[in-house]
This record gives structure tokens, C-alpha cells and sequence, in this order.
């Protein structure tokens, strides 16, 4: 009976040929932030259909990220485009209902994503020299959270903020993958 191994530095030189792929993701991410930001959305149903758009290509985004890890980390990224592409349908198929989901959940998304990245920055401090840029979008995360957690009047604003910080924060974070694997090379 044969036992896989895992060769570490040859799965790094495998990713790094494709470096490029998260840049060019990296900057579709960041444009689809700006659009966000850009938009004159003031109704509840052009938030949920954004938030559709959005959380499909977040799914499908996930989903090839699957074919980029190595180990137990291969199922979360799975289920997370499972989770993106489901939520993106159920945002086409119920504006309202969407709407009313997004605007009671948002704080809590942002809570956990600050901290995943608090601790992915900490966490590579010593092996990535960019570790701070992750550190200061996870304070921004975990700020907007706290700031979510208030009583606002005007919803439709803080959704287009989450959108928009969703996109953003996800468009960083490639980008950042992305010279990282280019400088395994």
C-alpha cells in the first residue's frame, strides 16, 4: 500500500507559476468595489441583486481556490463557494427577505472575518513582510462590525458599505496572495 506525500516547497513552485491568477482576481475585486461605491443604490431591491452578483462570484471564486490548497483546508473553501453561490440564488430569488437577512447578519460577518485575519496576519507575520496590510484591513473589519452593531436609520447605506468593504477586503487579500506566491519563485 502506497502512502501520498506531500512535497511543500514542490506544491509552492507549483503555485507560484500561477501568481497571476490571484493578481488578476486581486483586481477584478477591487473594481467591483469601486463600482460598488460608485453606484446610486437606493433600493432594496438593487442592494439584494448586488449582493447576489457579488456572492456568486465569491463563490465561484472559492471554488477554484480549491484547486490552490493542500490538506483539510480543501472542504472550508468548498463550502464556503457552496454557501456564496446558494446565498447569491436565494438574493435573486427573495430581494426583500434578502435585504432583511443581510441588514441583521452584516456585524456578525464582519466580527469573524476581522478576526480570521487578525490572527492570518499574526499568524504569517514572520514569513510574510506584508503582514500588516492583512492587520489593518482586519481592524477596519472588526471596526465596521462594532459600527454595524449600532442603530442605524439608513440601512441601504451600511449594506453598500459591506458590499463595497466585502470587495475590497477580498481584492486586497489576493492581491497580497498573489506577490506572496510570486516571491516563492
Amino acid at each position: 500500500m502506497s502512502e501520498a506525500t506531500y512535497d511543500s516547497a514542490d506544491t509552492a513552485r507549483m503555485m507560484s507559476k500561477a501568481w497571476w491568477v490571484f493578481l488578476i482576481a486581486g483586481i477584478f475585486w477591487l473594481i467591483m468595489s469601486l463600482i460598488v461605491f460608485r453606484m446610486e443604490l437606493s433600493t432594496v431591491y438593487a442592494i439584494s441583486i448586488l449582493f447576489g452578483v457579488i456572492a456568486i462570484a465569491a463563490g465561484i471564486d472559492e471554488f477554484l481556490s480549491v484547486g490552490a490548497v493542500h490538506g483539510g483546508w480543501k472542504w472550508l473553501h468548498g463550502f464556503l463557494g457552496a454557501i456564496f453561490v446558494v446565498a447569491g440564488i436565494v438574493a435573486f430569488a427573495n430581494p426583500d427577505w434578502t435585504f432583511l437577512a443581510l441588514a441583521s447578519i452584516i456585524g456578525w460577518w464582519f466580527l469573524f472575518k476581522g478576526i480570521l485575519d487578525l490572527i492570518s496576519a499574526f499568524a504569517t507575520k514572520h514569513v510574510n513582510e506584508l503582514w500588516w496590510i492583512q492587520l489593518v484591513v482586519g481592524l477596519i473589519e472588526l471596526g465596521l462590525a462594532f459600527w454595524v452593531a449600532g442603530n442605524f436609520r439608513e440601512q441601504i447605506i451600511l449594506l453598500v458599505v459591506y458590499v463595497g468593504v466585502m470587495c475590497l477586503s477580498k481584492g486586497i487579500t489576493d492581491i497580497l496572495l498573489a506577490f506572496r506566491l510570486r516571491g516563492l519563485r
